[in-house]
């Protein structure tokens, strides 16, 4: 059988509820690839899920991989270790991916000049606080290149770095994104960010916590880092694996 071109891969914990609509926006996507539905595969590794997730996922045609370990590093490379793709996709199973986007990963890919990268999202919905909290990271993604949305790199690059850093309860998505950034470098290579095709991202965080909560989570977070041990990881136990809940 003839490998994939890409491998898009979802991790999932009790996910039932939003992956129908990425689903269907990787549908759309796959049906406007140049290269063809057959080239893309999509794997959905799941996390412990005690809903449908599993059972959907297979109905609508994706591999299913259990994951046990609940650290988002190591389903994300779950995912990975059964993948066939030459270039490997990640995204949230709460965002919808925009109808281009893996042309446009082609596009990129096709320059010799990217060694990773991400589409970039647009929001949900908008408020001043969702605004003010996006305007916050701006900065950041300008100046390092990174992003986030659905992000991609070469099969061998990502073997290359080790995949995702599994001591990492959080924060292990930038830690990536550094890495692969230090091997493009050798190479002349940068991340990019492909904005012509941006996913779109989820704001359930804001609707449980509300629309500025963000800043005193930062606060929390940054003082659970200089503590660390128990302390950080509650933290991120509390904000990012806590059972998710129905739209």
């Amino acid at each position: 059988m003839r490998s994939p071109r890409f491998s898009l891969i979802i991790p999932a914990h009790n996910e039932e509820a939003y992956l129908p609509r990425l689903v269907d926006s990787v549908e759309r996507a796959r049906e406007r690839y140049a290269g063809g539905i057959e080239a893309i595969e999509v794997i959905v590794a799941d996390n412990q899920s005690t809903d449908r997730t599993a059972e959907y996922a297979r109905s609508r045609g994706c591999r299913v991989v259990a994951v046990e370990k609940r650290v988002i590093a190591a389903v994300r490379n779950g995912g990975a270790r059964v993948a066939r793709g030459e270039v490997l996709c990640f995204v949230d199973a709460d965002a919808r991916i925009h109808p281009d986007t893996f042309n446009a990963i082609d596009r990129v890919l096709a320059t010799g000049r990217a060694v990773a990268g991400a589409t970039g999202v647009t929001l949900d919905r908008m408020s001043l606080g969702l605004a003010v909290t996006f305007a916050l990271m701006l900065p950041l993604m300008w100046l390092t290149g990174m992003d986030t949305g659905v992000v991609f790199c070469r099969r061998e690059d990502f073997d290359a770095v080790g995949g995702y850093n599994e001591n990492l309860m959080l924060a292990e998505d930038v830690r990536f994104l550094l890495d692969l950034r230090a091997v493009g470098r050798r190479r002349g290579q940068r991340l990019v960010r492909v904005r012509a095709a941006k996913a779109v991202a989820s704001t359930r965080k804001f609707d449980k916590h509300g629309d500025w909560h963000y800043f005193p989570m930062l606060a929390r977070g940054l003082s659970a880092l200089l503590f660390r041990g128990k302390s950080l990881e509650r933290f991120a136990r509390t904000y990012w694996y806590g059972r998710q809940r129905t739209p």
